[in-house]
């Protein structure tokens, strides 16, 4: 019988990743804030307001029946995708460090590819579980069409230009459609497609370049491309075992390129350590297994589907930003999940966690 009660052990995670994620702000952020905008809590009350849409969110979604949300996946789509087209419109759209990522309405501003990530979890598990699993695996009839679904919303991401959110988003999708029975050949060629179209991207754009030879050589201009790696490399090396302690962060007072938004988890090294940082794994280790159970244990396949989406997508997510500001691959500017400084992207990521405990309440057997 399906359990009418959410998956407490996801939920208590999340919390928990919440109040670490304010901790850093208010510790990372204060030099940062008092720097840009004269007040030291400037980003921490911001992720307050942030948190508090989000957490509203996420009651309110996971009250709601999941399968609710496949009968407006269509208009839910093309809604992100008109978002995305906002960000070149002048007056609407905002450009930041020449990226246009942003869109203001009035007072209010956001990330219209955080929207994507929920919109193309939603559609992606509606469309392919309507289909079916023969129909997945066929080439012309799960192949092309997935490929053409990718490409659109892959031609509005890259104008903006936004590499790393394309590369979470080809993940995300790449999951969804692995455990939707697509064939495994195909799986492997859009893999090494990805590989070959991400290669072609870094030789077009000279930036996309300097950070690859960052990547392979770290020490390639650690005072102009490669120095935000080399303070990163600097502040989780310099914490150690144990850390400097919370708010003993030397790297934050104007060395490390945006403390608090991809580059907290270098911050979090250096204040915590070695055992912060295993921590931290350990809990994102935690919803990947967590999602798991619930995607396993769904009766239905769009259900299954969401929940795979969704687990990929943070799991995913916090894979990148750790990886790629301790070295491993290159920087991205991919915020960490529940940690990094971001309304918009805390908002909807918590959304998603409520439709994701909405699943879990159907789940037939709890652990």
């Amino acid at each position: 019988m399906p359990s009418k009660s959410i998956d407490r052990k996801l939920l208590l995670v999340v919390l928990i990743l919440l109040g670490i994620g304010l901790l850093m702000i208010a510790s990372a952020g204060v030099f940062y804030g008092r720097a840009r905008f004269d007040d030291a809590y400037y980003f921490f009350k911001q992720q307050l307001l942030g948190l508090s849409v989000g957490l509203i969110l996420l009651y309110v979604f996971q009250k709601i029946d999941y399968h609710i949300w496949q009968r407006f996946v269509m208009p839910i789509f093309f809604l992100a995708l008109g978002l995305l087209v906002l960000v070149f419109v002048p007056g609407v759209g905002t450009t930041v460090y020449g990226a246009a990522r942003w869109v203001e309405i009035g007072p209010f501003s956001f990330q219209p590819s955080e929207v994507m990530k929920l919109s193309i979890i939603l559609y992606l598990a509606a469309w392919l579980s309507k289909k079916g699993r023969a129909k997945s695996a066929d080439f012309f009839e799960g192949l092309v069409p997935f490929l053409a679904v990718l490409s659109i919303v892959g031609f509005l991401i890259i104008k903006q230009p936004d590499t790393g959110t394309l590369g979470l988003i080809f993940l995300i999708a790449l999951s969804i459609f692995f455990a939707s029975g697509a064939n495994l050949s195909h799986i492997l060629s859009l893999f090494l497609g990805g590989l070959a179209f991400l290669f072609i991207l870094i030789r077009l754009a000279p930036y996309r370049m300097q950070r690859f030879l960052v990547f392979i050589n770290p020490e390639h201009d650690p005072q102009g491309s490669g120095y935000q790696m080399t303070q990163a490399l600097i502040a989780i090396g310099s914490g150690g075992i144990f850390g400097a302690g919370l708010g003993q962060s030397r790297q934050k007072f104007n060395y490390l390129p945006e403390p608090v938004t991809d580059s907290i988890f270098a911050v979090l090294g250096e204040e915590f350590g070695l055992i912060g940082t295993v921590v931290i794994v350990s809990l994102f280790l935690f919803v990947a297994w967590r999602g798991f159970v619930i995607a396993s244990r769904v009766p239905d396949e769009f259900g299954k589907l969401v929940a795979v989406g969704i687990m990929s997508w943070i799991v995913f997510q916090a894979l990148i930003n750790m990886s790629a500001i301790s070295g491993l691959i290159p920087l991205t500017g991919i915020p960490l999940p529940f940690i990094s400084y971001g309304g918009t992207s805390l908002a909807v990521l918590l959304a998603a966690v409520g439709i994701l405990l909405n699943i879990s309440k159907h789940s037939t057997l709890k652990t």
